[in-house]
């Protein structure tokens, strides 16, 4: 089904399935086994053009939007879910410049992330703020022409790759989260280092690294708004990113399935394929029918958002949260559907179950996420009493 898109957009989506089975696939379980980040394949995808997709076409891009980024990071985590975070990932660096920045700082970064020339990355995470991310304890201090960054950021995709880190820092810590403000900071910058390298369970092809601002000065035209914003600029950034997310976990759920119908078809046990036994067709059924769930749901927010509609932090929650679940279950029955070869890593499924994990933590836990979801619920219904 091509789910009502748009000849363009069916020509991306083919064009990103052509590349990540011939390109990505075949290494994919070597990139994870070996913990490695690749760069050929980055080269290929800005080849490609596929930074480009989401920069306003002023700047040298396509002037896509959500809609497109989703269906970039599905096609590419059926292939693998840690490669699909050096475009995924790196468009949650570059949205706070292009939702918030000014002209002179889009003209500036944006046209060379259009042409693939660096990968960016966002810091919000601290040891001490996760979920709360309104503790956050990283200073910036205004000194002349600069402002001066101490504190640490943690468990950030793509450190040590990106080139240019879109921070949130407190500029006013007597403000509570209205005292933080957003930077962008080059990884050039004096005082910028690399902390510990992450070894992880899952999307073990991209990187995950503490960065550590150690009086780093950063110029004062890169605060991205004014003093104080930068809470709203990140909000703003992980409702726009986390379709992003679930498309993700989509395209994990849908390369589960796919592998689990081809097994199914072939394992042969009591003198026939287990996919003719019915408690494998039901799991393969209620697999599906939950893949398709969650595909109207991503598509629907990624949609909504490009509508420009207000208020898309509900529904950019739900498909977050509901994708990313549906992911963990359809893993991890695939897994089952596999019986003891599931279990090793000389097949593929494993790999998948491994990476689904994350996609239910990072950009919001989905504890989080129903947070969000029920806020927004009871707002409505009290505005709704009043009006």
């Amino acid at each position: 089904m091509d789910y009502f898109l748009t000849e363009e957009q069916i020509a991306l989506r083919d064009l990103v399935r052509k590349i990540a089975d011939e390109k990505v696939r075949p290494i994919a379980a070597q990139l994870d086994r070996e913990g490695t980040f690749s760069w050929e394949l980055v080269k290929i995808f800005a080849d490609a053009g596929f930074y480009g997709v989401i920069i306003p076409e002023e700047y040298g891009g396509m002037g896509q939007g959500v809609m497109e980024l989703t269906i970039m990071s599905e096609e590419l985590a059926k292939a693998c879910a840690g490669v699909t975070l050096c475009v995924a990932a790196s468009a949650l660096g570059i949205f706070p410049v292009i939702i918030s920045a000014n002209d002179e700082q889009k003209s500036r970064y944006l046209p060379d992330y259009a042409e693939g020339k660096y990968i960016a990355a966002f810091c919000l995470t601290e040891p001490e703020a996760g979920s709360d991310a309104g503790s956050i304890s990283t200073r910036a201090v205004r000194d002349g022409d600069e402002y001066v960054l101490n504190g640490t950021k943690i468990f950030i995709t793509n450190g040590g790759v990106a080139k240019v880190y879109t921070v949130i820092a407190m500029t006013d810590p007597s403000k509570g989260s209205r005292g933080a403000s957003a930077f962008i900071v080059q990884d050039d910058f004096p005082g910028f280092k690399l902390g510990k390298e992450e070894d992880k369970m899952g999307i073990r092809a991209s990187t995950t690294r503490e960065i550590v601002f150690d009086d780093c000065r950063v110029p004062v035209k890169n605060l991205i708004g004014r003093e104080g914003e930068g809470f709203k600029v990140a909000m703003r950034t992980l409702d726009k990113s986390r379709p992003g997310v679930a498309a993700q976990a989509l395209g994990i759920a849908q390369g589960a399935l796919d592998l689990a119908i081809d097994y199914a078809r072939q394992r042969v046990q009591f003198g026939q394929p287990i996919a003719s036994l019915q408690g494998i067709q039901f799991m393969l059924a209620d697999m599906a029918t939950q893949v398709e769930a969650a595909r109207t749901l991503v598509y629907a927010a990624a949609r909504f958002i490009d509508s420009d509609a207000k208020n898309v932090g509900k529904i950019s929650a739900m498909c977050k949260l509901y994708a990313s679940d549906v992911a963990m279950k359809v893993t991890t029955d695939a897994v089952q559907i596999f019986g003891g070869y599931g279990y090793m890593r000389d097949y593929p499924i494993e790999k998948l179950m491994r990476d689904a994990k994350i996609t239910q933590i990072y950009e919001g836990t989905n504890q989080i996420q129903r947070m969000v979801i029920a806020r927004s619920l009871i707002r409505e219904a009290a505005a709704k009493r009043a009006g």
